[in-house]
């Protein structure tokens, strides 16, 4: 018998989070966070990171768990997610992950393994120099002839990933996705994949109000404490919501003009984001725009215990 999973993915601010606590509680569940930045202490609002309330007494995993000058991979990632999915499951309940990093969440259900990833240091180190150089836009550009697909999913500022991709192309021949395709073995986990999604202009008016809302609630004040605590060249704040804010505390621009383009940076990251997710066909979706939230979650709890559960074992 295979392990138990729930997946549910979609763009920033469609609603994840408020979808999983609730169906958790619903489905006697533990979340653990699909969220490659929550992992970080300190980068609350930045993150959009769950709070206690909203919480809800359901346990969640994988948040507050690294500082903010450490490294976090995706191999990492799954490291820790496979083991706790087996004790949530041994456990008698029912694991979800919810968020929207796309390949930390593949890596898990594709059980991809990282042993046999081609490496070249040489080339790595090349091309840490060239950001240094010409700067993250010039390396980012430098994938959209030879993978188009990592290209529009994988942010300039994350230029490690970036480098990651052309390092791949460089060892194998293959694209990124094409070289996981060549990893990817019959998953491990009965699994259900729910995505979120919404029409693009609720969607995009949601995401700029998320971003006011984070200002309010002290998201400079959050950088600064970050800046004047020295974690600058880290990969922690590369992320959008930090990376912009970091610009105005340097004097680059306005306080205005970093917000912004923090609205514009997060709408490009939900486009990024669909563009992955639709990619994967075994993805079932469910329109939140305009819904009654209780039918819409009754109806996707009823999808995931018709997919996961014979009708005697639903509690």
């Amino acid at each position: 018998m295979k392990e138990k999973l729930v997946v549910i993915v979609g763009p920033t601010a469609v609603g994840k989070t408020k979808v999983g606590i609730e169906l958790a509680k619903r489905l006697n569940g533990e979340i653990i966070s699909g969220d490659s930045m929550q992992v970080y202490r300190k980068m609350d609002i930045g993150t959009a990171k769950v709070t206690v309330n909203e919480m809800d007494d359901i346990p969640h995993h994988l948040i507050d768990i690294k500082e903010p000058t450490e490294p976090f991979s995706v191999a990492e990632f799954k490291d820790l997610v496979q083991p706790l999915i087996s004790s949530i499951n041994e456990q008698g309940k029912l694991p979800f992950i919810v968020g929207g990093t796309g390949l930390y969440i593949n890596s898990v259900i594709q059980n991809f393994n990282f042993a046999n990833t081609p490496t070249d240091l040489q080339f790595r180190e090349e091309m840490e120099q060239f950001v240094k150089e010409h700067g993250v836009e010039k390396l980012h550009h430098k994938l959209k002839d030879v993978d188009s697909v990592s290209y529009a999913s994988i942010h300039p500022n994350n230029y490690r990933r970036v480098i990651r991709a052309l390092e791949v192309i460089k060892r194998t021949g293959k694209t990124l996705s094409e070289y996981q395709q060549t990893q990817t073995t019959e998953s491990p986990y009965d699994f259900v994949f729910i995505g979120l999604t919404m029409e693009r202009d609720i969607l995009y008016e949601r995401i700029n109000h998320r971003v006011d809302l984070m200002v309010e609630q002290g998201l400079i004040e959050e950088a600064k404490n970050l800046y004047k605590k020295g974690v600058r060249d880290c990969q922690s704040v590369q992320a959008i919501g930090y990376k912009e804010i970091y610009e105005y505390i340097e004097g680059k621009v306005s306080k205005e003009e970093a917000i912004e383009t923090l609205k514009r940076n997060s709408r490009r990251y939900a486009k990024r984001q669909y563009t992955w997710f639709r990619n994967k066909a075994n993805v079932h979706w469910f329109d939140m725009t305009d819904a009654n939230f209780i039918k819409k979650i009754t109806e996707i709890q009823h999808f995931i215990e018709g997919k996961l559960y014979n009708h005697s074992e639903i509690k």
